[in-house]
């Protein structure tokens, strides 16, 4: 089983993994651990860094460009795993879970979190228009994502959302969050 978990940066894609990665790790009893598969939490973009996985550095963006092949390449036999990272729906899943968030709120986190205003502008944008999880669809299917709205869940109430999706107690729901209104 692998789940990519992803989403416009500022989502939560990261907190939210790195909770059910605790989860995981704490699963003590065999009702837990039936509840919870035993998955391997990956977060992609550390993997970019520490491997230099990555083709050239975008000075305009301050980013560096992934090389998706060498990712791929490196999650090769890599199964039981969750997949953290905006670019976790470019690598092959079963399931592909897209975190969303209000534009407005997602601009905040990430001005919180110092990007610059251009940077935060162009994510808010992204996420009004549905970039990743249009991609994230025409990647792998309708049948295949769950999409998840954590404008105002904390995000423990996401880690369950996720823990539902990798135990198949979920069903999926791309298309259920709406907000193409923020560009008007």
């Amino acid at each position: 089983m692998r789940i990519a978990v992803t989403g416009t940066p500022g989502t939560g894609k990261t907190t939210a993994t790195e909770l059910l990665e605790s989860r995981l790790a704490d699963a003590e009893t065999a009702a837990d651990r039936e509840s919870t598969p035993d998955l391997e939490v990956i977060h992609l973009n550390r993997v970019l860094e520490e491997e230099g996985l990555y083709t050239e550095v975008d000075a305009d963006r301050e980013s560096k460009i992934a090389d998706l092949e060498a990712l791929s390449e490196w999650l090769a036999g890599r199964d039981d795993v969750v997949i953290e990272s905006h670019l976790a729906h470019h690598v092959d899943a079963d399931r592909i879970a897209v975190l969303r968030c209000h534009p407005e709120t997602l601009e905040e986190r990430l001005l919180e979190r110092g990007e610059t205003d251009a940077k935060a502008a162009e994510n808010a944008e992204s996420e009004a228009l549905d970039v990743i999880l249009s991609e994230a669809v025409e990647e792998h299917g309708l049948e295949s994502v769950y999409e998840i709205d954590t404008t105002d869940r904390d995000p423990a109430a996401v880690a369950d959302e996720l823990a539902a999706v990798a135990a198949g107690e979920r069903d999926p729901s791309a298309g259920e969050v709406d907000f193409v209104g923020y560009l008007t």
